[in-house]
């Protein structure tokens, strides 16, 4: 089964916590603080592989789940690192957020690599605490959080060239000719109904990959038919070879062009501007030459005619194929602009802040905002020193303040996260 659009849940693992811990050995008196720093989490990374095909797979393994890192110990040890997770896709996936959309990466080549969760770093032992006014802290951080996401994984194939048409022009025979690919053909709409690849030879000894895709209908671009299913395909493709069927259908020619050409149009990814080779199929057929004729005349540019049952005119196409691909450049999926870096850059106007402030109800406030969850978060509140540690940076933020022009009053309920305490003026 050929599957070529899944959604997945990556989650990568939490850094270990640091350690509070003194050492203790014999003949080493006041040996001071010793706790070791916890272990990186595991990062989540997809990989492009020819060994796999489509992503069937994620049908149904549709969550990674990576591991925390290790606990830091005492004598300075360091946790354990979490092995990262490697999960291979087929060559030609697209990775975006589930969430807007955002664009991660484009996995097109064998072996390239994609952090799509980044482990959690381990936190810091009370060792990297002590100082020449605290010289033994009881201090130390938690492990980061890891990271939770859902993306979505789009197959685009690794086409150079991409067959285009209503469905029964003969795009399936034409492939079937000029390759050793065996898609389905039939008499009837929408035979095709996954993309079919194949790999065409030419007597220079040059070749290229040819792709028979599902038929386009109007309002493809808008998921009519198997619109959208196929579009996606000829994203990469650099020669479109686009079939208009001159048998008699009952169908118009012209306008069965002008309805492609406006599907790829509206679609996008400068479809209508790569190279397109117009090919006039079923010359074989009662009355073609006349409806070929007329069809020159309504488009006036060169219209290859072609007979796959007869094999009229086939080798001129593959070798106008070929002539274009020396000259036609690839066509990038997103600029590299577009693309997301490892970290994220605000702007000064659009800065997180590092804090937010929710009314729950009367008498009761939440404290948010994803920099003050994580200090929290990386906060060891096990000792008196560690709550202390909180309590300064709640007050530096000056958040005492703002709950007070917010309307706090005394003995009202703050929340952070799962830490709950009264509010004093």
């Amino acid at each position: 089964m050929f599957i070529d659009r899944a959604i997945i849940e990556v989650r990568s693992g939490k850094g270990g916590d640091g350690a509070i811990a003194f050492l203790r050995e014999k003949n080493v008196p006041r040996g001071g603080p010793a706790g070791g720093n916890g272990g990186r989490g595991a990062s989540i990374y997809l990989r492009a592989s020819k060994k796999v095909n489509t992503l069937i797979n994620f049908r149904f393994s549709k969550t990674f789940i990576g591991d925390d890192g290790g606990k830091g110990e005492n004598k300075n040890k360091y946790g354990k690192y979490a092995k990262d997770i490697i999960v291979d896709v087929p060559i030609g996936t697209v990775v975006f957020l589930e969430k807007d959309k955002t664009f991660l990466g484009d996995l097109n080549t064998d072996g390239k690599i994609l952090r799509v969760a980044k482990g959690g770093r381990g936190g810091r032992g009370n060792s990297c605490f002590k100082s020449s006014t605290n010289r033994a802290p009881r201090i130390a951080e938690n492990g980061e959080p890891g990271e939770r996401k859902r993306l979505i994984l789009e197959l685009k194939l690794l086409a150079d060239v991409g067959l285009v048409g209503f469905p029964s022009v003969g795009k399936s025979t034409l492939l079937s000719v000029v390759s050793a690919a065996k898609p389905e053909i039939a008499d009837y709409p929408f035979t095709t109904i996954v993309p079919n690849l194949g790999v065409v030879s030419l007597k220079d000894g040059s070749s290229f990959v040819m792709a028979d895709l599902p038929g386009l209908i109007e309002g493809a671009h808008q998921g009519k038919g198997l619109g959208l299913q196929f579009l996606r395909h000829i994203e990469r493709c650099r020669v479109i070879v686009h079939l208009i069927d001159l048998s008699n259908t009952g169908r118009d020619p012209f306008e069965d062009y002008r309805i492609i050409n406006n599907e790829l149009k509206a679609y996008g990814f400068a479809l209508a501007k790569r190279p397109q080779i117009l090919v006039a199929s079923k010359m074989d057929e009662e009355g073609a030459k006349e409806r070929y004729e007329i069809l020159k005349k309504q488009i006036n540019q060169e219209i290859i005619p072609i007979s796959a049952l007869l094999d009229e005119n086939i080798d001129e196409v593959l070798y106008r194929c070929e002539e274009l691909l020396k000259t036609t450049p690839e066509f990038p999926l997103f600029d590299e602009e577009e693309q997301l870096l490892d970290h994220k850059v605000y702007t000064l106007e659009e800065e997180e802040p590092y804090f937010t402030i929710e009314k729950i109800n009367a008498n009761t406030w939440s404290i948010g905002g994803e920099k003050m969850l994580k200090f929290y978060r990386m906060t060891n509140l096990s000792t008196d020193e560690g709550i202390m540690v909180l309590m300064s940076k709640i007050r530096s933020l000056r958040i005492e303040d703002v709950l007070e022009n917010l309307g706090a009053k005394d003995g009202d309920t703050i929340f952070l996260d799962d830490f709950q305490f009264e509010y004093i003026r």
